[in-house]
């Protein structure tokens, strides 16, 4: 039988085959590795001087490069091509907890119609790795027991990846938080360290001797001192102490030693490689410790968040990192690294939120300036995630040394502010309760949702329609304020309907000690359906959010690029933001206080209210209390 001979290219799958594709790929792959390979490996050595575990490192990259999907690599050959697509401005994301928004991992997929019909592009599934079934031992799903494990009641990683190729058909993305700290008593590291394996032990860290742990509690200062105080937790079958610095139930991981870090950063790729687009990185400023210091934003942690932005650019460039860093902020810039040498593509705007519910309180507008032009001072590369609530309390980390100067002394006004947010201050309308209270100091944190801060429980409690007026045009002025900032604003599950406080907590021995479930309650569909019905509080909240997000996503003075500055007035409860870009500019008034106020523009000019399209010359603006304005002008 008479055979015919293949051209030796298609033999080898031509041109566009397997073999081909291979090639192709090992050079992308070598060519990202050539652009960092000398300071990865500088930065390394440095940290670890340890070559064969670098090489290892180096071999792993690859071998999780070779394992991402194909869509995944068309997908970061988009972003790089991009640019930072994570500061277009039509970018909106939402966090939510998996359980209280839809049940199950396959529950929010299918919800995704309505995550969508919210402008949401980007979605933080709060913790849902494998966590302790007992809850008093989960800290919400920060105490990890498996990284590569979804906790059962939630999904499996099939369904995670399903979900985010879903998410990706329709330009959505997916965040998630990793947990570099710490692991849980139960993660399979702790339990073989707990039966005394050497290798194991030292990815903890392990203490007999009284006086080092007394030098550890003399320089490091408690993270929970009321609810867990002390650094280090006792284990009576090793007769040794185990560093936690958070819970009893959570180990710190030592990251002087090599293997813990190359082992997170498997961690870090197997997730990435599941689809997930933003990586949270929590407690950053916490991961390394060194004794004779504070053990808080030391240089080494800047050296692995900078070598974990690297190796990301290699493996998987579209990935997004998202620093928590809750500091003072001469100590949260630092994270972003430098322009030449960033580290992480995100912080949260932490000072900022809370600074802006102190302006709540006060109906004072100084200090929020203040904030806003040091942020606005900042290279535009550097991006802020912007929010008025999350899944956290919120502690008041503000600036005393200005607010002493201006007669605000920082114990009396913590108090004032915690006695203001819990309703408690005559014409306060909001409520919420106390998180980790101090007796000693009078320190605490506050809870609540949004809404609730913004009166909408207690108008809604007390039947009074002239109240939810003025609680609803409240909660809507506060976005329209969070939009208006520079960055990427997000806004958590249940704000967009107004969703109040959930006490029901108190009913659940499991949770009835933490008053930040307050804010962690299910999500109520039943008011998801009121946001097509004319007048209801959930429909005026949705459709002007829904407004002002489709004039944000439009309006070039929107655009990351934008020169933006504040504005003084006159009137110390006003504050003016403005953004410029080529002839175009945005003059926003904010009104921070319960009564009307007229703001005087700074010239007289054709100016369109972008919320009524009304076109005018006029100089001055009337704000209702709690209003705003968003004029434009050229």
């Amino acid at each position: 039988m008479a055979t015919t001979r293949k051209p030796a290219s298609q033999a080898a799958g031509g041109a566009n085959g397997p073999a081909a594709r291979e090639k192709a790929a090992d050079k992308v792959f070598a060519e990202r590795l050539a652009r960092h390979h000398d300071e990865l490996r500088w930065l390394y050595m440095e940290l670890y001087d340890n070559g064969a575990m670098f090489a290892e490192l180096c071999d792993q990259m690859k071998r999780f490069y070779d394992e991402r999907g194909a869509k995944l690599k068309e997908l970061d050959a988009k972003r790089e091509a991009a640019g930072a697509w994570y500061r277009a401005s039509d970018m909106l994301g939402m966090q939510m907890y998996i359980d209280n928004f839809a049940g199950t991992i396959s529950g929010v997929e299918e919800r995704l119609d309505y995550i969508e019909r919210c402008n949401v592009n980007y979605i933080h599934l709060m913790p849902f790795l494998d966590t302790p079934a007992d809850r008093s031992r989960s800290d919400g799903g920060y105490a990890v027991s498996d990284f590569r494990r979804v906790k059962p009641e939630l999904g499996t990683m099939d369904e995670l990846a399903h979900l985010a190729s879903a998410c990706h058909e329709r330009g959505m993305s997916l965040c998630m938080d990793f947990v570099m700290n710490h692991t849980s008593e139960d993660h399979e590291w702790a339990r073989r360290a707990r039966a005394g394996e050497g290798e194991y032990m030292s990815r903890y860290f392990f203490e007999r001797d009284q006086g080092v742990i007394d030098r550890y509690t003399r320089d490091v200062p408690q993270v929970f001192p009321t609810t867990a105080p002390g650094h280090f937790t006792y284990l009576p079958e090793l007769d040794q102490c185990v560093m936690t610095q958070f819970y009893p139930y959570q180990w710190d991981l030592n990251y002087r030693n090599p293997r813990v870090f190359n082992e997170m950063m498997y961690n870090f790729l197997f997730l990435a490689n599941r689809g997930m687009d933003i990586i949270r990185i929590d407690a950053v400023p916490y991961i390394w410790k060194q004794l004779g210091t504070n053990c808080r934003n030391l240089k080494q942690v800047h050296t692995i968040v900078r070598m974990m932005r690297m190796i990301g650019e290699v493996v998987c460039p579209g990935i997004v990192l998202l620093g928590e860093v809750v500091m003072a902020p001469v100590e949260v810039v630092p994270y972003f690294g430098t322009v030449e040498k960033p580290e992480c593509h995100m912080l949260y705007n932490v000072t900022t939120m809370a600074t802006t519910w102190h302006t709540v309180a006060t109906g004072d507008v100084r200090l929020l300036r203040r904030q806003l032009d040091a942020v606005y001072g900042l290279p535009h590369e550097y991006t802020f995630l912007n929010y008025l609530r999350c899944h956290d309390d919120i502690g008041w980390g503000l600036d005393y040394a200005t607010l002493e100067g201006w007669g605000m002394e920082e114990v009396p006004h913590k108090k004032y502010l915690n006695d203001y947010f819990q309703g408690l201050v005559p014409g306060s309308t909001s409520r919420g309760e106390l998180y980790n209270a101090d007796p000693v100091t009078g320190d605490a944190r506050f809870c609540a949702t949004t809404a609730s801060m913004c009166g909408i429980e207690a108008a809604g409690f007390e039947g009074d329609e002239v109240a939810m007026e003025v609680a609803v045009r409240k909660d809507i002025m506060l976005h329209a304020y969070m939009f208006t900032q520079s960055g990427l604003p997000i806004i958590y599950s249940g704000d967009e309907v107004g969703q109040v406080n959930d006490y029901t907590y108190k009913d659940d021995p499991e949770k009835a000690e933490d008053s930040r479930y307050i804010h962690r309650g299910a999500f109520d569909w039943e008011l998801a359906r009121n946001v097509d019905e004319p007048g209801t509080v959930q429909q005026r909240i949705f459709s002007a959010l829904d407004e002002l997000e489709g004039i944000r996503r439009t309006e070039p003075v929107f655009s990351a690029e934008a020169e933006v500055r504040t504005e003084e007035c006159g009137d110390t409860s006003i504050l003016r933001i403005v953004r410029r870009a080529g002839d175009a500019e945005l003059h926003a008034a904010f009104n921070f206080s319960d009564v009307a106020k007229t703001v005087e523009m700074p010239e007289a000019a054709p100016c369109t209210d972008l919320l009524t399209g009304e076109t005018s010359e006029e100089g001055t603006v009337r704000l209702p209390a709690w209003g705003f304005t968003w004029m434009l002008r050229g």
